[in-house]
């Protein structure tokens, strides 16, 4: 029919299909049957004209029309989400309880300093604080178990999560001064001669980002859990890795701690982002939304 409008739920299918690689994947994600789903697919490809999906194979496979539409159909799909979501904020006003995700890299000191404000400004609202390290916090944001995380940056961030600049954490590369790294820390060292002792590294614990390394350097290396493990593994001399410096600047200072200069990264020390992370059909409500212009007035001032 000549001017017959698309629909938003079209819409809405079409992106199901596209994240699951299937009509049957689609069907279970939107809880219909997967005729409601072809019928609606059919739909939109006969009102632009165009096959969105290539059928001739076990799975359907975007054309190139299904891909040149797909940005359009994420920002429409987003652009709906925040109209609803605004819309939810001034129905319900102020939240019956703020839930966040923080990375453990995060200075604790500051998010404490943050905390008392909050529980000063918001008395009645209790404060769910969860700390998890790498993916972990994204994947509490996209399964709506947080209002909000500080996280650190992700090789790609889930679609349907905004981000905002938070500022950046200094991290250094230590050892023990017993380790025998140690007796190389006044001159640059080679990221070969570091892979021949053990590394120790954080485990991720989020499916979101499995399989995913951050800064590995080699095969040798121990998996801990926590930075405070990591902290006393690196203390105990098993090895040698990278720590917020925020959290070993007195054992450096003491000299318990030694700053590796690795050639190839230039320098003792290195920054990492953070970033503030929502999804972006619910973002923060009025108390959330405080406290995240109070981070970022604390990354602003001096």
């Amino acid at each position: 029919m000549a001017g017959e409008p698309i629909t938003f739920d079209q819409l809405v299918v079409f992106l199901a299909i596209v994240e699951t690689g299937s009509f049957s994947g689609a069907a279970r994600k939107l809880a219909r049957a997967q005729s409601a789903i072809s019928y609606a697919i059919a739909n939109l490809e006969r009102l632009l004209e165009l096959e969105l999906f290539d059928r001739t194979g076990r799975k359907p496979v975007l054309t190139a029309a299904g891909r040149a539409l797909l940005d359009d159909a994420r920002s429409v799909n987003g652009q709906v989400d925040r109209l609803l979501a605004r819309a939810r904020q001034m129905r319900e006003g102020l939240e019956p309880r703020l839930a966040i995700a923080v990375d453990v890299f995060f200075p604790m000191p500051v998010l404490l300093e943050a905390l008392a404000a909050f529980r000063q400004r918001f008395p009645t609202v209790p404060v769910h604080l969860h700390t998890e390290a790498l993916g972990a916090v994204a994947k509490l944001v996209t399964d709506g178990a947080v209002q909000f995380g500080i996280s650190l940056p992700l090789q790609e961030f889930p679609g349907g999560v905004e981000r905002e600049p938070l500022g950046v954490i200094d991290l250094v590369t230590v050892c023990a001064a017993n380790h025998p790294l140690a007796m190389q820390c006044g001159e640059p060292i080679p990221l070969a001669a570091l892979r021949e002792h053990t590394q120790l590294v954080l485990t991720d614990r989020s499916s979101l980002t499995a399989g995913i390394d951050f800064a590995v350097a080699g095969d040798d290396n121990w998996r801990l859990a926590d930075l405070p493990a990591k902290k006393a593994c690196l203390l105990a001399g098993f090895g040698w890795g990278n720590m917020p410096l925020h959290m070993v600047a007195e054992e450096l200072e003491a000299g318990r701690l030694v700053r590796l200069h690795v050639r190839e990264w230039g320098t003792s020390f290195h920054t990492v982002d953070m970033f503030l992370i929502h999804r972006a059909a619910a973002p923060p409500g009025p108390a959330g939304r405080w406290l995240v212009e109070y981070f970022h007035g604390k990354k602003n001032s001096p």
